[in-house]
């Protein structure tokens, strides 16, 4: 063969590969909404910087008739590429060839990426459309899914694994996704679940949709296995690439630093009068949150799901940092199972990856009931208390208002190594509230009093003296539990500067295997 009939050979194979299973799988999937791989890669990674591996690998099967069925790639799209310049890997499967399922040389694709990534340190980005393993192989699809399972497992908490569901992921093709950092779902064409509907129905005798059962919804409100949902696959690629933009490449990089014209010591008097009078009374803390960090932008993670926590990345002077914060919008605030499993989660990632800790309190509590402590409330309250204890990032607290009990506690108090811890003058730090302290230390005095309204003239004084004398940030100052009592206005430049002098912080825990995090 002439050299130029082996040159037109290479590039008539490339045309082959990227066509995927043809056109008419082609059409198919645009007419259901969905890109194909391929685009999907051109629309996440910066123009012309992806490297493709693997575009001649075809599956090895012969079962069922599949030696006569071949196609270039074999069902899923690998290499690597930049986002905003940064080296970046990722696998796209390809619902047009055999329904994006898995087999043996498949799944050996995507090990090589992960394992590539690993070597250089790079966040790996899988994009998910997957009628999960290719039943004709059998026990090798099993294995190949189990070979990616253990690479993510080791690759958690050394670089940044992100997934994107565009299409159905299901059986044991949701545990690779559930096993890395973050999942994005698109709302119309993603749905997860370990047993799809028909097995339901066959052994339940529960009728149920694919959505009802695990889509974007169900899995962003009730579950909390998706941390984004977007309305369509462009907005979800372009979420990638800005969630790309907070954390570092790996373990050992810090957060990238970008560039801030927002003033460090700009002023926010809305701050001063934020807080309620009532002490009943909500606020929006997102507000708090845009108040203080640069440009006011705000990228959250879990939305939907256990909304009276709010977590997310922010830049403070071009820092990358996590904010967490207690809601009181929403259920006053207090810590539930949901809420502690999120903050929790959030927390340790941050702490993986070099990313300060910004907490921002308002909580009454921990949520009462017996389905709280029929559920384990014990357990998931003590994740979030221990993913605060264990982090050894800078971590800078700011208590807005209520902080009560336990869930003082939980909120990177000073005892689990909060580096510096700040209050506004409205924050009131105790074990409970004046009104249930009353009742408690005074119950015997309030049984006495036969008169209604002694006993009303009675229980507010005896709580404005509780109030003066604990429900206040002096008395935790008083100890060096709180290091400043700062004027809310002046929040963003306080945090700011804590940040610039924890920059070199140095603190570690005890050599262990692995720690026994109450699961």
């Amino acid at each position: 063969m002439a050299f130029e009939e082996k040159i037109k050979q290479l590039l008539d194979l490339r045309v082959k590969a990227k066509l995927g299973g043809g056109e008419k799988r082609i059409e198919s999937q645009h007419s259901k909404g969905k890109l194909t791989a391929r685009e999907r890669i051109e629309l996440l990674l910066d123009e012309g910087s992806f490297e493709e591996f693997d575009m001649f690998v075809t599956h090895r099967c012969t079962n069922f008739g599949m030696e006569k069925k071949e196609f270039l790639s074999d069902g899923v799209v690998t290499g690597y590429g930049t986002i905003d310049g940064r080296l970046v890997y990722v696998f796209s499967q390809d619902f047009t060839i055999f329904g994006g399922s898995l087999s043996e040389s498949f799944a050996k694709k995507i090990c090589k990426v992960m394992d590539q990534a690993m070597k250089v340190g790079a966040p790996v980005i899988g994009l998910n459309d997957s009628g999960g393993a290719r039943i004709q192989e059998g026990v090798n699809s099993l294995a190949g899914y189990a070979e990616i399972f253990e690479r993510n497992i080791l690759a958690s908490g050394v670089i940044p694994q992100i997934s994107a569901i565009f299409g159905p992921c299901a059986g044991g093709a949701v545990y690779s996704p559930a096993l890395t950092d973050f999942i994005m779902m698109s709302k119309e064409n993603s749905y997860m679940f370990v047993t799809g509907p028909k097995v339901v129905k066959t052994v339940t005798g529960e009728d149920v949709t694919d959505a009802k059962l695990g889509g974007a919804n169900v899995h962003a409100t009730k579950s909390g296995v998706a941390h984004f949902v977007v309305e369509n696959e462009q907005e979800g690629l372009q979420k990638i690439r800005k969630l790309i933009s907070f954390l570092p490449s790996n373990n050992l990089e810090e957060a990238p630093v970008i560039d801030c014209e927002d003033p460090i010591d700009r002023l926010e008097d809305t701050l001063n009068s934020i807080i309620p009078e009532n002490p009943n009374q909500p606020y929006n803390v997102k507000d708090v949150v845009a108040a203080i960090v640069d440009n006011g932008e705000f990228f959250e993670v879990h939305e939907k799901f256990a909304p009276n926590l709010v977590v997310g990345f922010a830049h403070m002077n071009g820092m990358s940092v996590g904010v967490v914060a207690n809601q009181p919008n929403c259920m006053a605030g207090v810590l539930d199972i949901n809420a502690s499993r999120k903050g929790a989660r959030f927390v340790r990632f941050c702490d993986a990856f070099n990313i300060p800790l910004i907490t921002l309190v308002d909580v009454p509590g921990f949520l009462p009931g017996t389905g709280q402590e029929y559920g384990g409330i014990i357990l998931h309250g003590a994740k979030f208390l221990f993913a605060y204890g264990e982090a050894t990032v800078p971590k800078v607290t700011v208590t807005l208002r209520k902080s009560y009990g336990g869930a003082h506690d939980v909120m990177s108090c000073k005892q689990l190594r909060g580096d510096i811890n700040y209050a506004w003058p409205t924050a009131q730090i105790a074990v409970m509230g004046a009104s249930g302290a009353t009742a408690i230390l005074y119950g015997s005095e309030l049984k006495a009093i036969e008169s209604e309204e002694e006993k009303i003239k009675f229980i507010a004084e005896k709580e404005q003296e509780y109030n003066d004398k604990f429900a206040n940030p002096y008395n935790a100052a008083k100890y060096g539990y709180i290091d400043d009592v700062i004027e809310p206005r002046n929040t963003r430049f306080r945090v700011i500067r804590a940040l610039q002098a924890l920059a070199t912080k140095k603190d570690s825990n005890p050599m262990k295997k692995h720690d026994n995090i109450p699961l």
